[in-house]
């Protein structure tokens, strides 16, 4: 399995983003020294791409095929697309307050504490629909673990599309997300353009 090992602060200064939407609290107090300079529009609609695919930990091929599923769907493929991204299990987990970052998300997840209607899944990428419920595995809730990530993550919102009982670790998801709804800093038009060329 690829993984990208780039430091995380280091990624968002070069692709202007703030690490709050990657669940950190930490500030990057260096300049990017590129700052001044003229950005093409490939080099725009580029780093788009390259922003999305960071904040969600999806790879490029993954991430193609999420383009072409939205392409295929009806509607604007820029906004079925991020939504298509924000449904991820582990953006949900993430959503709910049951992890500090994605990549916390992901690896809970890949350990088979996640129940989606009574069952474990331990796929990252499974898209969830309306009216599923998802918890924490009855085992897992008693660990430190979770307990710090309460602490952490306890003063953070919970979007309007999903229901969470924080205590005990479960959450329903009321609507699929509409595009309004995702605070993601992403131009998903520039990624359309992109890959419609």
């Amino acid at each position: 399995m690829a993984v990208n090992r780039t430091p995380v602060l280091k990624r968002c200064r070069a692709l202007g983003l703030e690490p709050s939407y990657l669940g950190y609290d930490k500030k990057s107090n260096r300049q990017n020294t590129r700052a001044g300079k003229k950005v093409s529009e490939y080099g725009m609609q580029l780093r788009e791409k390259q922003k999305a695919k960071f904040i969600y930990g999806v790879l490029e091929k993954p991430f193609r095929n999420y383009y072409e599923k939205a392409d295929r769907m009806r509607g604007m493929t820029g906004e079925n697309l991020m939504v298509l991204l924000e449904r991820r299990l582990d953006s949900v987990i993430f959503r709910m307050n049951f992890a500090r970052t994605r990549r916390e998300a992901r690896q809970i997840v890949g350990h088979k504490h996640v129940l989606v209607n009574g069952k474990v899944v331990s796929i990252p990428s499974y898209l969830i629909k309306a009216g599923d419920v998802i918890e924490i595995k009855e085992s897992a809730k008693s660990m430190q673990r979770y307990k710090d990530i309460i602490e952490v993550t306890g003063g953070r919102l919970v979007p309007e599309w999903m229901d969470v009982d924080i205590e005990n670790f479960k959450g329903t998801i009321k609507n699929l997300p509409t595009r309004e709804m995702i605070d993601v800093p992403v131009n998903e038009m520039l990624i359309v353009e992109l890959y419609s060329k």
